[in-house]
């Protein structure tokens, strides 16, 4: 079998499926447990099972197509089901309530202190497709014309096969009633005789409740509840320290992987793993101190965990953070005087069933998920973690190629497509005993305002060097300044007058120019993308998204094939790594589309291939997000529509087994 598979008993269960030459005399073992294609795939061991999870950032299916040949391994599938977080509320408000969740894994348990569910059973005729939707975060809200007033979003629902989650419900605005209901419920704000929301059963718990009393009556807001503990509540009027509510704690999982690959660090000094975590409540910063609440706190704050928002007290107008992406964590709410809530986070998907049995595992690294395809064994980062290269397993420096993407920009509310997350790819030499953190780049945020440009995205980074891909550009807004140089630059709006959004050398394409027409039928500039500028805006038409790039060769499983046929947008056709392209599938890094202002008749600029999402297909819409792990960028919002925000990045890390 050769020197790859010493000491590795993972690898060589898993080179029985990659013989060649004198290895094919050996004869062929056929996998023992159930074959299935969808999501980043996690191989892992177990005590002496061999696990394979599937991880679903985006929208997809899981495909099985045939059972497991082994009679000892059983025909199941576990799952984690996770949905968008609630967005939290607006001006004084309450944080918004975790996605919810819902889980099978054995020894694990579900939101709101439930006992874990029934697994699934596959069905003895194959091929069995579980279809995978992943929800949206809540927006966070300041709309007081709105009854009741200035309420955060409602997440979306997650749903896997049969299993569907409740989207968390969003944080209260100041002077509204009750705080909604969801998976997890949203906390209560400043000024209301409302209570807490509530949390679905078996999914989470209930938002912090209204404080009540004092001059001004109320208090401070609450923190939005989390699939693991209810919001906290803030404190009353009049209390020393004032101090508003914390989001209530997640839950962590280990269905992913001992490494702990999705999530987000937890209370005390464990890392990773955790999920769905409430959005802290919206300080008022008139009181000492008026501390905003952090967002999935444990006991006595010490946020943000789990994914969840920390809320805000700056004045005037401080919005709140947003949930973490992937993890279904409540919005933080927003500060006084007419401060937007954040964001919730966007769902996620996990299923795993065992393929093998074996004694004992190691690896030549740890961080991400782990997976095994043609002789490599492939990292894979959608999430923040460490790339670790022990010096016993690797005496000698260890050679890697990698993909780096950072975070896509979001696109313009009145204009361009924001520009794609900085695409860097190569090899690199990893000393022995050394370890790296990775920082996986959030997207830019879209906003409402046609005098802002979109947000730029967050910079990707791994290794020595560090290798580091910058954040996408923003896109830019109607009546906004200058866009700034991204990754790939973001387009402009027509009217704007300013220069497009430029690339960072090596790492992506500039944005184009919108429509010059002067009229508010202007169509926005696509955003750049790693192999294609944007395309330039026309009257009443949104200029393209440039198109991304395919990962190398190394990095294409067709385990992990994208396998969402339901979006109607291709760029952002997810399920797996990447989307489909020109070339075929494993696309990263597009462009997004550019908006057209104000015509009812206009056509949005569609996304480039690789997660770009598009411009404004409808009279006064947003824009389309670009994809979650992709560094797509947003597409452009017409008229004060936000434009979409931008996708998170990723990081491969590929060696020889």
């Amino acid at each position: 079998m050769g020197v790859r598979s010493v000491n590795n008993s993972l690898q060589q269960f898993l080179d029985t499926f990659v013989r060649s030459g004198t290895d094919a005399a050996v004869p062929y073992v056929a996998p023992q447990g159930l074959t299935a294609t969808g999501g980043v795939i996690s191989d892992y061991v177990s005590g002496p099972a061999i696990y394979r999870a599937h991880i679903f950032t985006s929208s997809g299916a899981l495909n099985v197509t045939a059972l497991a040949t082994d009679p000892n391994i059983p025909n199941t599938i576990e799952y984690v089901v996770v949905a968008g977080g609630g967005g939290g509320g607006g001006d004084l408000s309450g944080g918004g309530g975790a996605g919810g969740y819902r889980s099978s894994v054995s020894g694990e348990s579900s939101g709101g202190g439930a006992s874990a569910e029934s697994v699934i059973t596959v069905p003895s005729t194959v091929p069995a497709p579980y279809s995978v939707t992943i929800g949206a975060g809540g927006a966070g809200n300041f709309n007081t014309a709105a009854s009741p007033p200035s309420v955060g979003t409602q997440g979306g629902p997650s749903s896997f096969g049969p299993i569907t989650s409740t989207g968390g419900g969003g944080g209260a605005g100041d002077g509204g009633g009750s705080a909604p209901g969801g998976g997890s419920g949203g906390g209560a704000a400043s000024n209301t005789s409302g209570v807490a929301g509530a949390g679905a059963p078996g999914q989470g718990f209930p938002g912090g409740r209204y404080p009540g009393g004092g001059s001004p009556p109320g208090g401070q807001p609450s923190g939005g509840g989390g699939a693991g503990g209810a919001g906290q509540a803030g404190t009353g009027s009049g209390a020393s320290p004032s101090q508003a509510g914390h989001g209530g704690l997640g839950l962590r999982t280990t269905i992913a992987g001992p490494q702990y690959p999705i999530g987000t660090p937890g209370p005390g000094s464990t890392t990773g793993g955790w999920l769905a975590g409430g959005g802290g409540g919206g300080g008022d910063s008139r009181y000492s101190p008026g501390a905003a609440g952090t967002g999935g706190a444990g006991p006595g704050g010490g946020g943000p965990y789990a994914g969840g928002g920390n809320g805000t007290n700056s004045s005037p107008e401080g919005t709140g953070n947003s949930g973490t992406y992937a993890t279904g964590g409540g919005g933080g709410g927003g500060g006084i005087f007419g401060g937007n809530g954040g964001n919730g986070g966007s769902g996620i998907v996990i299923a795993r069933y065992q393929i093998g049995t074996i004694q004992t595992g190691s690896a030549k690294a740890t961080g991400g998920a782990i997976s095994y395809y043609g002789g490599k064994t492939i990292h894979t980062f959608t999430s923040s973690g460490t790339f670790a290269a022990p010096a016993p397993l690797n005496p000698t420096p260890l050679s890697v190629e990698y993909v780096v993407v950072a975070g896509g920009g979001a696109g313009g509310s009145q204009g361009g497509g924001g520009g794609a997350g900085g695409y860097i790819t190569g090899p690199t030499t990893v000393p022995s005993g050394s370890s790296y953190p990775v920082t996986i780049g959030a997207g830019g945020v879209g906003n409402g305002d046609r005098s802002s440009n979109g947000g730029n995205g967050v910079p990707s980074i791994f290794g020595p060097g560090p290798i580091a891909a910058t954040g996408g550009g923003g896109g830019g807004g109607r009546l906004a300044g200058p866009l700034t140089t991204g990754g790939s630059g973001g387009g402009t709006n027509g009217n704007q007058g300013v220069a497009v959004g430029s690339g960072t050398v090596g790492q992506g394409n500039p944005g184009a120019t919108g429509s010059s027409s002067g009229t508010e039928s202007s169509g926005g500039g696509g955003g750049g993308g790693p192999t294609g500028t944007g395309g330039a805006g026309s009257s009443n038409v949104g200029g393209a998204g440039g198109v991304g790039a395919q990962v190398p060769t190394t990095f294409q499983n067709p385990a992990s094939s994208p396998s969402d046929t339901s979006n109607p947008q291709p760029s952002i056709r997810g399920g797996g790594l990447g989307t489909p392209g020109p070339g075929g599938s494993f696309y990263l890094a597009g462009g997004g589309g550019g908006s057209v202002s104000t015509s009812p008749t206009g056509t949005g600029g569609a996304g480039g291939a690789g997660g770009g999402g598009g411009g404004n297909v409808t009279y006064n819409a947003p824009g389309t997000s670009g994809a979650t792990s992709t560094g797509g960028g947003g597409g452009g919002g017409s008229y004060t529509y936000f434009g979409g925000n931008g996708g998170s990045g990723i990081v491969l890390i590929a060696y020889p087994s």
